[in-house]
């Protein structure tokens, strides 16, 4: 498979049929809110990227409505003012797509791609979903670290990647090799995770930290 074909197999077609129930919901949301993306939200940043983060699923009025990850709601204030502040992005983060914000050596997706009820995927729609996530991972070619964003985007990469959901230990901070790839894995982003102090900015800083580490580690930590 060609560097293009791979690219495209891992995004999913604009009206993606494969689950019923999150197509229902998209045409709910599409008859209540008709200028709004409501369709999968496709994966954004460098191609050349050589760390992947993962988060669960498109919100309503997030991805599904500005159509880029974790664009339009309260995660996305935190993920990207981290990926600014440690080197991953570049520009202002305004809560929209054609802000001209830009990543660097850095690709975000989801676990699965459309807007579920309640942001609460079903498995069956994970296990329908994998195989984008699985080809987005393929298609990175410089790919060595992908960030977790909550247990259902950790264990939907493990399985991507053919291991058991349960192949890396649970938790925040924790970091796992899986073949190439190096897992680090971080609660979820979620106003609810910093409202309740679960999630602090620097919890979450010092993840990308690691990361940072990881691929350019200092010249002492080379020899």
């Amino acid at each position: 498979m060609s560097p293009s074909d791979r690219a495209a197999a891992a995004e999913p077609p604009r009206d993606c049929p494969l689950c019923p129930r999150l197509v229902a919901y998209r045409r709910e949301n599409q008859l209540k809110e008709p200028t709004w993306f409501n369709g999968p939200a496709p994966s954004f940043g460098d191609p050349e990227a050589r760390v992947l983060i993962v988060g669960l699923a498109p919100g309503r009025s997030g991805a599904n409505r500005t159509g880029r990850p974790f664009t339009g709601d309260y995660a996305g204030v935190l993920l990207y003012g981290t990926l600014i502040k440690l080197g991953f992005a570049e520009g202002r983060y305004e809560a929209r797509p054609d802000d001209g914000l830009r990543l660097v050596d850095c690709m975000i997706t989801n676990a699965v791609r459309c807007a579920p009820p309640g942001n609460k995927p079903e498995p069956a729609e994970e296990a329908s979903c994998r195989p984008f996530l699985a080809a987005r991972i393929a298609a990175l070619p410089r790919l060595k670290a992908i960030v977790t964003l909550g247990d259902v985007s950790r264990r939907n990469v493990l399985k991507a990647l053919g291991l058991k959901g349960s192949a890396a230990p649970a938790g925040h901070g924790q970091e796992f090799d899986a073949g190439p790839y190096r897992l680090f894995s971080s609660y979820h982003c979620s106003r609810l995770n910093t409202n309740t102090g679960r999630l602090t900015p620097q919890m979450f800083e010092a993840v990308f930290e690691r990361v940072r580490g990881h691929l350019d580690p200092a010249p002492a930590a080379r020899r």
